[in-house]
């Protein structure tokens, strides 16, 4: 009884200071941030923190506050974002964290401090535009998010509802915290998307898990866990910095959508827009049995669905829900249903396949409006053979039309290989010529004397800003 009396008195010492600490962070400034540490190394449980945090403190000093709230030795704490490891001399201003987010801490297996290369080590950057602040930080700060430094969008439902920003995230993939250090960079789509591409290791106690799983955040709002694995990631949407013109109103745009097709033609959003609602009122979109109600490439280029119909919200809401309609219309129609032809209704039916006479809402009742009309020619039920329908009249709306020379010139693919493959970029520190031969943003000088690790977008110092912005691309 007293072992147990004692557990209890220790467990109420450990709690109290953070109850503590949850009311004293409740008054902020200009000058600091809340964020939240979620301590996940004590076995079958973890605790979350809430941090009134100085922009000035360096990460050793936000160790120092975290190990007075736990109780443990400041050496024996680790704290870990976005797959990485953040080190003592960093500065919290330089880390890419936004108000309320969340940092991942763990206990280290020993007190002795890990060898650290100069690849895990990942300098940050002071002159980097912060890229992932909220509306609020950018009041506060004075600061707007730089979209020519943005790579990845997603489409947000609530409460954007409209297609944003985003920051590429990583976690364990197999107890879901964010306590894993990744083994490399990721370099493409692929590494991201498709699980079991990139390695690490989890820095909880409790868990082995090696493989790291990526997930993307709305960057104009603090979300959820479950937000989080609900946004839906356009990869077809990117940042015009070739400076290609679309392939429909040939003007140039900051943000574009590129086709999955051999070419990769570019179009803007608007025109993407305009080119949806033209095939949608036309009815000219493909249903494909493993894509979905989906749309190629306007030049008519071979393997060009778009696979991600998410990127179809960008119709808006009340044409992407027609859209949604007109899919689900179309499935049925090629599973054999029919659509009742009554002005008002157009009920979704699956007839009798010996039958012609079909009835709206067949025997259940309160289903449909009751209209008799045959299978074959879709009028009121009759006996005998269909009246030939008369043709119907061409609609008087211009087709959306792609000039062939136009089309020629707004293709991402080719601009790629010549502006961003065939051409080496200086070092930003030593000025040796570095060429990228990968997706991967994150370059390291060649120069064994130098080995500056620096970004190819923001050609400066390789910062945690730029990591959650343009990891890859």
């Amino acid at each position: 009884v007293k072992w147990f009396l004692g557990l209890i008195a220790d467990l109420i010492k450990r709690i109290f200071p953070f109850l503590k600490l949850q009311r004293c962070d409740q008054t902020m400034d200009s000058s600091s941030i809340v964020v939240k540490i979620k301590f996940v190394s004590m076995p079958g449980g973890s605790l979350v923190l809430t941090l009134n945090v100085k922009y000035e403190w360096s990460v050793k000093e936000v160790k120092e506050h975290i190990a007075s709230q736990l109780g443990l030795p400041v050496d024996e704490i680790k704290v870990i974002f976005s797959g990485k490891e953040l080190h003592d001399n960093d500065l919290f201003r330089d880390c890419d964290v936004g108000q309320h987010t969340t940092l991942h801490a763990v206990r280290s297996a020993t007190a002795a401090a890990p060898e650290v290369t100069a690849e895990m080590r990942c300098p940050l950057s002071k002159s980097v535009l912060r890229l992932q602040l909220t509306e609020e930080e950018k009041k506060t700060l004075g600061s707007d998010i730089d979209i020519s430094k943005v790579h990845f969008f997603v489409y947000c439902g609530s409460p954007c509802s409209n297609v944003v920003p985003a920051k590429l995230r990583v976690r364990c993939s197999m107890c879901k915290q964010g306590t894993l250090v990744v083994s490399r960079d990721p370099s493409c789509w692929e590494d991201v998307l498709e699980q079991g591409k990139i390695s690490g290791t989890c820095q909880r106690e409790d868990c082995t898990g090696k493989m790291a799983e990526f997930f993307f955040k709305c960057a104009s709002h603090p979300s959820t866990s479950t937000e989080e694995s609900s946004l839906a990631v356009l990869h077809l949407i990117k940042n015009n910095f070739l400076h290609i013109s679309c392939l429909s109103c040939t003007e140039i745009s900051q943000i574009v959508l590129v086709f999955p097709c051999e070419s990769a033609h570019v179009i803007c959003l608007e025109c993407f827009q305009v080119y949806c609602r033209s095939r949608l009122d036309e009815r000219r979109f493909i249903q494909d049995p493993k894509l979905g109600y989906t749309l190629p490439c306007p030049v008519g280029c071979e393997n060009s669905l778009i696979k991600e119909t998410h990127h179809f919200h960008l119709l808006g809401s009340d044409q992407y829900q027609r859209y949604l309609r007109f899919g689900a219309e179309e499935s049925l129609l090629q599973s054999g249903g029919v659509l009742c032809p009554r002005p008002g209704c157009g009920a979704g039916i699956l007839p009798d396949r010996n039958c012609n006479r079909v009835i709206c809402g067949g025997r259940i009742e309160g289903q449909g409006c009751g209209f008799v009309f045959c299978k074959q020619c879709l009028q009121g039920y009759h006996i005998g053979p269909c009246i030939e329908a008369e043709p119907l009249t061409p609609s008087a709306q211009p087709r959306y039309e792609v000039d062939e020379a136009q089309a020629d010139r707004s293709r991402w693919e080719s601009a790629s290989r010549h502006t961003i493959w065939g051409i080496s970029k200086p070092c930003p520190k030593c000025r040796t010529p570095t060429e990228r031969d990968g997706g991967c943003m994150h370059m390291v000088c060649t120069r064994p004397q130098c080995g500056y690790h620096w970004c190819w977008i923001c050609q400066v110092e390789w910062s945690r800003e730029c990591q959650g912005a343009h990891w890859f691309g």
